[in-house]
C-alpha cells in the first residue's frame, strides 16, 4: 500500500535546474529535419559565394532565370548523399551522448520530465525551521525527540547554505498507533516537499524502492524515482512504514530482493549520489532525499539499516497525550465542548491499550451520534 501526498502549503525557497540524472538532452529534430536544414544552409552559402542578393532572389519570379540560379546553388546528388550521411551520424552521436540510447521511445519520454532539471526545496530561513518545529510539537508533543532532531537538521542545513533541505535518515521505533508515519508526512507538508509512503509489510521486496530491471513483464521504476519524475522535486520525503516487517525476500534461484538491501545504498549520501536505477539503467543523484523509517520493534530491523539511521524510540502514549489529542481532534470535528470534556477526562485516566487509531474511531462514533437525524 502506497500513499502519496503533495503539500498544500508552500513557503520554501526552490532552486531550479538541478540535474538529478546523468543524462543529456538534445533538440528533438530527426535526421530528415537535419538534412533539410543542411541542404538549405548549403544553398544559402552558394548564393553568397556567387554574390546573389538574397532580397533579389526571394522576389525573383520562378521563370527561366530563377531556374538557372537554382541549378547553380542546389545540392547535387553527391551533396545530398553526403548530407544524408552527416545528418544520420549526428543523430547517432546525439543518442550516444544522451546516455539514453538503450531506452525505448516511451522510456525516453518519461525521462524528458527532467529536461529542465528538478527543483530542490530549502527553507527560506532558520526562523521557518523554528516555526515548523513548534507546529509539530504543538500537534504531537509525544514526538518531541523526533521533532528535535528534525529541528536541528533544518537549522543546520540553513547555516551551511546547503542547496536543499535533507534530514538524516531516521528510524522511528515504537508501538503501533502513536502517529509515527503521520508525523513524517506532516513534517513533509510543513516543509513544502512531496512525500511518498511505502508500507513494507505489504511490499517487503525492494522493488517498490529501487524498481525492477527492464525485461521483466512487471518491470517499473522505483517509487522514489516515479515521485521525482512526477513532481520534479529532487528532495522529497520517503517514508518506509513498518520496516521491521520487510523480512528476507529471495527468488527461487536464491537472489536476495529484500527491501533492506535496496535501501542501504540510498541511505548513504556517497553511494546515493551515483545511484544506478535498475529500470532506466541511468545514474540518479538521490542524496537529497530524506528517509524516515518506522518500526514497531527495532529488534527485528536489520542491523545494517539501524547503523545508518538515527534511531528514535517513541514510548507508548500516556493518558495525558491521548486526552490532548482527543481535545484537538474532537474540537476540529465539531464535537460539543461538554462531549470533548467528558472524552478527555475518560482518556486521561485510561490504562494501556489505547492508541490514536482507537481515539479517532471513538471520536468518529461520537460525531456520527451527534449528527444522526432525530426519530420521527
Amino acid at each position: 500500500m502506497t500513499r502519496r501526498s503533495v503539500p498544500t502549503r508552500s513557503s520554501p525557497r526552490r532552486s531550479v535546474h538541478f540535474q538529478i540524472a546523468d543524462i543529456r538532452f538534445f533538440p528533438s529534430d530527426t535526421a530528415n529535419d537535419i538534412e533539410t536544414r543542411l541542404s538549405k544552409t548549403l544553398s544559402e552559402l552558394r548564393r553568397k559565394n556567387l554574390g546573389i542578393d538574397e532580397d533579389w532572389f526571394s522576389n525573383l519570379d520562378r521563370g527561366e532565370e530563377w531556374s538557372d540560379v537554382t541549378d547553380q546553388i542546389s545540392p547535387t546528388r553527391k551533396d545530398r548523399d553526403k548530407i544524408r550521411r552527416r545528418a544520420q551520424k549526428l543523430v547517432e552521436l546525439r543518442q550516444q551522448a544522451s546516455r539514453m540510447s538503450h531506452l525505448s521511445y516511451d522510456e525516453r519520454k518519461k525521462l524528458s520530465a527532467l529536461q529542465n532539471g528538478v527543483q530542490l526545496i530549502q527553507l527560506e530561513s532558520e526562523h521557518r525551521a523554528d516555526e515548523i518545529a513548534a507546529a509539530l510539537h504543538e500537534e504531537m508533543p509525544w514526538m518531541s525527540s523526533a521533532t528535535e532532531i528534525a529541528w536541528y537538521a533544518m537549522r543546520e542545513s540553513m547555516r551551511k547554505g546547503a542547496p536543499a533541505l535533507r534530514l538524516p535518515p531516521l528510524l522511528l521505533d515504537g508501538p503501533p498507533g502513536i502517529g509515527k508515519s503521520h508525523w513524517a508526512r506532516r513534517l513533509a507538508e510543513l516543509i513544502g516537499t512531496p512525500t511518498e509512503l511505502i508500507d513494507a509489510s505489504n511490499e517487503p521486496a525492494g522493488f517498490a524502492v529501487a524498481g525492477s530491471q527492464r525485461g521483466w513483464s512487471t518491470a517499473h521504476p522505483g517509487r522514489p524515482v516515479e515521485l521525482i519524475l512526477h513532481q520534479r522535486v529532487g528532495n522529497p520525503v520517503i517514508v518506509i512504514d513498518e520496516v521491521d516487517k520487510c523480512g528476507d525476500v529471495r527468488s527461487n534461484k536464491g537472489f536476495n530482493f529484500a527491501l533492506s538491501n535496496a535501501l542501504l545504498p540510498l541511505l548513504e549520501p556517497l553511494s546515493a549520489r551515483t545511484w544506478s536505477c535498475p529500470f532506466f539503467r541511468v545514474r540518479f543523484d538521490m542524496r537529497w532525499i530524506s528517509w524516515i523509517l518506522t518500526s514497531n520493534s527495532r529488534l527485528a530491523v536489520p542491523a545494517p539499516l539501524q547503523s545508518r539511521c538515527r534511531v528514535v524510540y517513541i514510548p507508548p502514549l500516556a493518558g495525558a497525550h491521548l486526552a490532548y489529542f482527543a481535545r484537538r481532534e474532537g474540537a476540529a470535528r465539531g464535537l460539543p465542548a461538554d462531549t470533548v470534556d467528558a472524552l478527555t477526562d475518560m482518556l486521561r485516566g485510561a490504562e494501556r491499550g489505547w492508541d490514536l487509531r482507537a481515539v479517532i474511531k471513538l471520536i468518529e462514533g461520537l460525531v456520527a451520534h451527534e449528527n444522526r437525524p432525530p426519530l420521527q
